[in-house]
């Protein structure tokens, strides 16, 4: 009796290593053809739009990849100020600003500040959703890890500048320049870029609130540190 419950208990050990196993090979795969053509929809996109169609199921998705030299050079500067400062230097994680995260969020009492890389939300956006858990951060930086892996840094930023939520089913920088002032996102100025850098961590409340102090304040910042971010060559 006992050697037919530890037989079974091996078996659903086994089975569930090569189900994680075969996860990890599915991610890899995926991450390997992101490399060379751009994602249809991300899970975050299916995610958030899910959320609307079920008060908006009319909602439209707003997603137009463009390559990374169609998108303005501020914006990518913009995007490393604001978010990842040592995106070309580091490989995937940036433990000084992990900490210093964790350091804050200790003072504040609750969640304030994340230390996320570009990379690590670009995991997030591709193959996770918004949960907040311990597994999710875990395959989250196993993904990390594969993106580093597999991707050079430029297509990376290019796969994060388009992916990224700038406002209710509005994904990448094509599609915010348009919705936001109605251009390409080749043209976007410094201040514009580094908007829509201060709107990323909360997308949906400044969309409608375009014009709010903090935001204002925030953009300020940005603009000022764009002149020393470092691009991926």
């Amino acid at each position: 009796m006992l050697a037919n419950v530890g037989r079974a208990a091996l078996a659903v050990a086994l089975g569930s290593i090569a189900m994680l196993l075969s996860l990890q090979i599915y991610f890899a795969v995926m991450i390997l053809i992101y490399g060379h053509f751009p994602p249809g929809r991300t899970a975050f996109m299916a995610h958030r739009m899910g959320e609307l169609h079920a008060t908006r199921p009319d909602a439209p998705l707003r997603y137009q990849w463009v390559p990374y030299r169609r998108i303005s050079p501020h914006l990518k500067r913009a995007m490393i100020a604001a978010e990842d400062a040592k995106f070309v230097d580091h490989e995937g994680f940036d433990w000084e600003g992990i900490q210093l995260a964790i350091e804050k969020n200790r003072k504040r009492g609750r969640p304030v500040a994340g230390g996320s890389t570009i990379t690590q939300q670009l995991a997030k956006n591709l193959f996770l959703t918004p949960e907040r858990s311990y597994l999710r951060k875990a395959q989250e930086a196993v993904i990390t890890m594969m993106l580093e892996a597999l991707l050079d840094k430029e297509r990376i930023l290019e796969l994060y500048l388009n992916v990224i939520e700038w406002g209710q089913g509005v994904f990448g920088a094509e599609a915010a320049a348009r919705r936001y002032w109605n251009i390409p996102a080749a043209q976007l100025t410094p201040a514009q870029a580094a908007r829509l850098a201060a709107m990323a961590p909360n997308p949906r409340f400044y969309e409608r609130n375009f014009n709010a102090p903090g935001l204002n304040r925030k953009v300020a910042i940005i603009l000022a540190r764009m002149p020393s971010a470092e691009l991926p060559e």
